[in-house]
C-alpha cells in the first residue's frame, strides 16, 4: 500500500515537471538576469541588450508547447507566422531547432551563450546555468 502511494506522488510529481521548463544558458563567466519578459523578447528576436544567442526544440513538442504558452503568450500557428513575417522583411530569423533535448543539451553546453528551453525534469550539466523556470519553487 505505501509503495503503491509513493510510486502514486512521483508519477503526480513527474507529470507536473514535464508541464514546467527551465531555461538554460552557457554564460561563459558572466552573470546575466533575465526575467519572463526579457526570455520572451530573446526568443522572439526582440532582445536588443542580451548577447545569448536562443535555441530551440522544434514545434511538434511538448516542452515547446509548454514554452510558447507559459513564456510567449502565443500559439504556434501565431508564432510562425510572425517568423513568416520577420523573415520576409529580413529584419530577423527565428532561433535555430535542435531535435532532441539531449542534442539542444549538448548544443548549449558546447556553444557559449547560448540559451535554450528544456523539461524541468530534465538533467542539466553542472557549467549550465538555469536562468528561468516556470516550475513552482
Amino acid at each position: 500500500m505505501l509503495m503503491a502511494l509513493l510510486f502514486g506522488i512521483y508519477a503526480i510529481n513527474a507529470t507536473a515537471q514535464e508541464h514546467d521548463i527551465m531555461v538554460v544558458a552557457n554564460l561563459d563567466n558572466h552573470t546575466v538576469k533575465l526575467d519572463k519578459i526579457d526570455i520572451r523578447n530573446l526568443f522572439m528576436g526582440n532582445a536588443s541588450d542580451v548577447v545569448l544567442e536562443p535555441v530551440s526544440l522544434p514545434p511538434q513538442t511538448l516542452a515547446r508547447a509548454v514554452f510558447n504558452t507559459k513564456i510567449i503568450g502565443l500559439t504556434e500557428s501565431r508564432i510562425q507566422s510572425y517568423w513568416s513575417q520577420m523573415r520576409f522583411s529580413g529584419r530577423s530569423r527565428p532561433p535555430r531547432e535542435i531535435s532532441t533535448v539531449d542534442e539542444l543539451i549538448s548544443y548549449v553546453s558546447s556553444h557559449k551563450d547560448t540559451v535554450a528551453f528544456v523539461p524541468a525534469s530534465a538533467r542539466i550539466p553542472a557549467h549550465l546555468t538555469v536562468i528561468y523556470s516556470t516550475a513552482k519553487m
